[in-house]
């Protein structure tokens, strides 16, 4: 009994230590050609808070949050995978995803970016959720189009508030029955917004 209790315990450790390891699209091929359909190819990267500022910038990141990061999932070390879509060796977007703690379990919320780090597509690729279908809907999805890092920053994420009138405030809760699924969409946004913030867009006005 106890060997089987020690080897469920590192079957489960490792596979949450796996999926710890980063967010990749489940099919990349398809899912480019799906958010962009006319590009023609996509390269990817492997980029951490580690590897691009280090302490330093794992502070301001979590400072821009409102929220401090905690577990597995965004330790300073986290690999994320970055997906640069082209259209003849030229980048049109970004696709990225995080795992983001959810009521009932783990989500990835991927953002599908355009060049000027406005979101294209809110993209839920694991949603464990009794409410998976409501926050699926593409009219939950379409309240983000549009949508910056400027727009979430008056955002606070431990208080769960927006500034009155902002666009954020205006985001819907299409189940209102599960906040906590709600408010975990909109943590797991942010948080995606400000890591592609530093991984490009911040980091390509700096090199300018």
């Amino acid at each position: 009994m106890r060997k089987f209790l020690y080897f469920l315990f590192v079957f489960l450790w490792s596979a949450e230590t796996i999926a710890a390891v980063g967010c990749d699209l489940n099919d990349p091929d398809r899912d480019v050609k799906r958010f962009f359909p006319d590009s023609s190819g996509y390269k990817t990267e492997y980029v951490s808070v580690a590897k691009n500022g280090g302490e330093e910038l794992y502070k301001q990141m979590e400072n821009r949050l409102g929220d401090q990061f905690n577990g597995i999932y965004e330790t300073i070390d986290v690999p994320y995978t970055l997906y640069t879509v082209l259209k003849d060796a030229a980048p049109i977007g970004y696709i990225h995803g995080v795992n983001q703690k959810g009521k009932y379990g783990g989500m990835q919320v991927f953002l599908i970016m355009d060049t000027k780090g406005k979101i294209k597509h809110l993209y839920f690729q694991k949603l464990t959720s009794k409410n998976a279908k409501e926050l699926r809907a593409p009219e939950f999805g379409a309240q983000f189009a549009g949508l910056s890092l400027t727009d979430f920053d008056v955002y606070d994420v431990a208080a769960r508030t927006a500034m009155p009138g902002s666009a954020v405030a205006a985001i819907q809760n299409p189940a209102p029955e599960n906040t906590e699924d709600f408010y975990a969409a909109l943590r797991g946004t942010k948080k995606n917004l400000i890591l592609l913030d530093s991984f490009i867009f911040h980091k390509r006005e700096a090199e300018k």
